[in-house]
C-alpha cells in the first residue's frame, strides 16, 4: 500500500537526497518534495499525505509554523523535524515539543536508518515492508 511522504527543506539538494533514499527503502513510498513551507502547506491541504518530514530553519515559514498549521488541520498528523543545527536560537524545537512534536533529528546529514525507523513507527509499518539495508 502506497505511503505518501512529504519532505520539506529549503535546500533542494537535501530534498533530492531524501527522496532517493526513502524511495530506495520501500517501493511503496511516494515522496513529494517541496522547498518552502507555503508549498508544503498547500500539499497538506490537498490531502493524501501520510507523514511530513520538515526542516526547522526555513526562510519563509519555519518548521514550527508549518508544524502548528498542520496540527490545526489534523492533530494526529505525524511530523518529523530535522535540522543541521545543534543549537536552536529561536527555540523552535522546544516550542514544537510543547505543541506535541514527538520526533526531531538534530543533525544533517541525516541518519537515514534512524529516519526510516521513525517513519516505520509513525506509519505502523512492519520490518518486512522496509528493505533490510535501510534498517
Amino acid at each position: 500500500m502506497e505511503k505518501r511522504i512529504l519532505v520539506v527543506d529549503d535546500v533542494e539538494s537535501t530534498t533530492k537526497e531524501l527522496n532517493e533514499a526513502l524511495e530506495n527503502c520501500n517501493e511503496n513510498f511516494k515522496v513529494i518534495c517541496k522547498n518552502n513551507g507555503f508549498e508544503a502547506l498547500q500539499v497538506i491541504l490537498e490531502g493524501n499525505i501520510d507523514i511530513m518530514i520538515t526542516d526547522i530553519a526555513m526562510p519563509d515559514m519555519n518548521g514550527f509554523e508549518l508544524f502548528k498549521r498542520t496540527k490545526e488541520l489534523n492533530e494526529d498528523f505525524p511530523v518529523i523535524m530535522m535540522t543541521a543545527f545543534g543549537y536552536d536560537p529561536n527555540h523552535i524545537v522546544v516550542n514544537s515539543k510543547r505543541a506535541g512534536l514527538k520526533d526531531v533529528i538534530l543533525k544533517k546529514p541525516l541518519n537515514i536508518a534512524k529516519l526510516i525507523r521513525l517513519i516505520k513507527e509513525r506509519l505502523n509499518l512492519n520490518d518486512s515492508e522496509i528493505k533490510s539495508n535501510c534498517l
